[in-house]
């Protein structure tokens, strides 16, 4: 099982990173599926908008819900997570690596992406997950202990990621270091 996450302290700090492998994997040919996510920070609002862009060619969709500027609890907008979850799904059946910004809450509970995840996994297709701490328990017992932790940094987790893509994709790329590959945002 190639299943490798990737947690990191800060706000948006593992949305950026995964931000950035994605772009790589892609200039390196890898056909994705999955999920990345930007958040944009507003003067008006102390919590940022979250926006999903959803892989490999679909459209940014906005997670979040506005619930004014002294609004606490969850933001997330279940039917909008559901849609991105029938698109994840759907373009599995091309793809050949998937991405997943967060294990979080849904997933915690048997929702969101978890499935997706799992079907992924039965096909021997490699997965990237990102995982904060509030659900790390849930992530480790939804795979069985057999996720691999990933040092959270840029080159780690590209390489990790080129190593465990399936023989004869992503084109030329080996590591991030190999001058054939034109992933050259590694740090």
């Amino acid at each position: 099982m190639n299943l490798g996450y990737v947690t990191l302290s800060g706000r948006g700090a593992i949305d950026a990173l995964l931000v950035q492998v994605v772009a790589d994997l892609e200039a390196c040919g890898l056909r994705l599926a999955g999920t990345v996510q930007s958040n944009i920070d507003r003067a008006d609002r102390a919590l940022c908008d979250m926006d999903l862009r959803l892989l490999p060619d679909g459209p940014t969709v906005r997670i979040s819900v506005d619930r004014g500027a002294q609004a606490r609890g969850c933001r997330l907008d279940p039917e909008v997570l559901e849609d991105a979850v029938l698109w994840t799904e759907r373009a599995l059946e091309r793809a050949e690596f998937l991405v997943v910004n967060k294990f979080g809450k849904q997933e915690a509970e048997g929702r969101g992406l978890s499935a997706v995840i799992a079907e992924a996994l039965s096909r021997d297709m490699p997965v990237l997950v990102g995982v904060n701490g509030l659900n790390m328990l849930p992530f480790l017992d939804f795979s069985g202990g057999m996720a691999q932790r990933l040092a959270p940094d840029h080159t780690s987790v590209l390489d990790w990621c080129l190593a465990a893509r399936p023989s004869g994709a992503g084109g030329g790329c080996v590591t991030s270091s190999n001058p054939a590959c034109p992933a050259t945002t590694a740090t």
